[in-house]
């Protein structure tokens, strides 16, 4: 049977050769109408996957995880996200209450930068959390938040190349996890890549805090 070639790859799907070609084309008939004609279904089907791979863990070491509703050690930070991921947010956003949208929308610009100066340190809490330590865009949270705490393998096939939470697998450390429990972020990050691309986007990424800030200006 000939092969056909079917034009040239992008540079991360060509790195993950076989399986980066059948990425890009699942991803590509989402947008086509093969799978679902929303553009947002693609970024959809991988957070359910996330999600799923999330439970995979916590049931299968719960002793090892300690990931609990109010704790946000992981949210101590400035994030940045695709124009897909930015897509999804601002969508939430336009749904959410009055009230929650409006508290939103002033931590938000409460972490931006003050006009006439540099660039603001990074902010030591992520602008989406509420003052119970509840996520106000939960649904609609980025790719990397549905991973936090897990084991994930930041390249390199040492054990000490996996890598979790501090309060996570104190005991055995996290490369003490089942095989299928350690998140590859390498694979994980080109398929978010991959997804933003197909959709029409480029390269570039936006801070959640400045997604939020324009999200809540937006009229209903």
């Amino acid at each position: 049977m000939v092969r056909r070639r079917r034009g040239p790859r992008p540079p991360i799907c060509h790195a993950l050769g076989f399986a980066g070609w059948w990425l890009e084309n699942q991803i590509r008939a989402c947008f086509t109408g093969a799978v679902s004609s929303s553009p947002s279904a693609p970024l959809q089907q991988l957070a359910v996957k996330i999600d799923g791979f999330f439970d995979r863990v916590m049931q299968r070491h719960p002793t090892d995880m300690q990931c609990a509703s109010g704790c946000a050690d992981c949210c101590m930070v400035e994030l940045s996200v695709t124009a897909a991921e930015a897509a999804a947010v601002t969508a939430l956003v336009a749904a959410l209450a009055t009230e929650v949208r409006d508290g939103l929308g002033a931590r938000a610009r409460a972490a931006a930068p003050s006009v006439g100066t540099d660039a603001a340190p990074a902010p030591d809490r992520c602008c989406a959390l509420d003052e119970n330590n509840r996520c106000s865009i939960y649904a609609a949270r980025p790719i990397v938040c549905r991973s936090h705490g897990v084991p994930v393998r930041l390249g390199g096939t040492r054990p000490e190349d996996i890598t979790s939470c501090h309060r996570n697998f104190t005991a055995r450390g996290p490369a003490a996890a089942d095989a299928d429990c350690v998140l590859d972020q390498t694979l994980l990050s080109a398929m978010l890549l991959t997804i933003n691309r197909a959709g029409g986007h480029g390269d570039d990424r936006r801070t959640l805090r400045d997604v939020i800030a324009d999200a809540t200006r937006r009229p209903r």
